[in-house]
């Protein structure tokens, strides 16, 4: 296996098997009020909505998980199985290694599926390497979108990641005006990666051609925390005293997407995201889907069955609490009342 292929493979192994989020669910800090009479039929309640001029049948993106190495095959089948079953979207890992010709196959067996969205995913530190034959060019833009037949192209802004990592690539200088070139030529939104993103990042990025955000803040997947166990594993003290540091490090997801709502674009909220509870408060609080990632990776390395399984429950959780917020559809629950209480309330009073 390649060097990049036994680094995608340590990613998935940790998140299966460690303790790899902060100990505080920032989405339970988000409490609807409940409505004692709804006047609403429960069979005539509508989840679908649009999301980058495609429908999905409930606002829920698989997020993207990984890619790069043979045993993402079946994780990445499994899942764009489910999806295009249920009608909801999917994205995958890096598609750097996939461009270079590391198990391209990893990627492209999505194809084999209708998913109705289907997200690429190239690192905003590739777009301005520190030698030009070492960058991620329009070209291979064109390419990874290819691969999977993307809709369209998230641009990773993993820096936390970068920074932990013993081979991480650490130069940011460059990175919007490198976006803003290839929202010239691409379709292409910006996604962080457990960090979140500030309204002073939002006000910076929303006009140079983007077409929408995925703020993934902190409260899931730490890929300071990831980057830790392989900093152990390897015998790096000084990465693994760094992963330690920063294992909690950014901004709380819904605390991220109400710095965002004002923006005007689409919003993902993705970060922490457990049930179908969760999904209808991201969207009461400016979202327009939700997404998840390492909560269906276990089901994922099983089957598309077990995914679906556990994707219809978040679905009919966000459905139960639709009906008891009576909301017929999303435009209702977006305007659903609801409080918001501990540590979340306290950083939005913060800021």
């Amino acid at each position: 296996m390649t060097q990049i292929g036994n680094r995608k493979a340590d990613h998935i192994r940790i998140c299966k098997d460690e303790r790899i989020a902060p100990g505080y669910c920032y989405w339970d800090d988000i409490r609807f009020v409940h409505n004692a009479l709804p006047e609403v039929d429960l069979d005539d309640i509508d989840t679908r909505c649009v999301l980058f001029g495609k429908e999905l049948e409930f606002p829920l993106i698989v997020t993207a998980i990984t890619g790069g190495f043979d045993g993402a095959v079946k994780i990445n089948s499994n899942i764009a199985e489910a999806c295009a079953e249920l009608g909801i979207g999917m994205g995958v890992g890096s598609e750097r290694a996939g461009v270079a010709g590391v198990s391209p196959e990893s990627y492209s067996v999505i194809k084999e599926f209708d998913v109705p969205l289907v997200i690429g995913n190239v690192g905003a530190p590739q777009l301005v390497g520190q030698h030009s034959k070492d960058r991620f060019t329009s070209e291979m833009v064109g390419q990874a979108r290819d691969l999977i037949d993307a809709d369209i192209v998230a641009i990773h802004l993993n820096f936390l990641q970068e920074v932990v990592q013993p081979e991480g690539d650490t130069n940011a200088e460059g990175c919007r005006d490198a976006i803003r070139e290839l929202a010239l030529e691409h379709p292409i939104m910006v996604k962080e990666t457990g960090a979140g993103i500030s309204r002073d990042v939002c006000d910076r990025i929303k006009g140079i051609g983007i077409r929408g955000l995925d703020i993934a803040g902190m409260g899931g997947t730490s890929f300071s925390a990831v980057e830790l166990y392989r900093a152990m594993d390897s015998g790096d003290r000084i990465r693994t005293c760094m992963g330690e540091s920063f294992f909690d490090w950014g901004i709380p997801t819904p605390v991220s997407l109400s710095q965002c709502t004002g923006s005007g674009l689409p919003l993902i909220a993705s970060g922490g995201v457990l049930d179908g509870i969760h999904v209808a408060a991201s969207i009461a609080m400016g979202a327009t889907a939700a997404g998840v990632a390492n909560i269906v990776l276990g089901e994922a390395t099983q089957s598309a069955e077990a995914v679906i399984e556990k994707l219809t429950v978040i679905r009919e959780e966000l459905r139960a609490a639709m009906f008891l917020t009576g909301s017929r559809n999303l435009s209702q629950l977006a305007r659903a009342k609801h409080v918001v209480l501990g540590e979340t309330r306290q950083w939005m009073d913060q800021l």
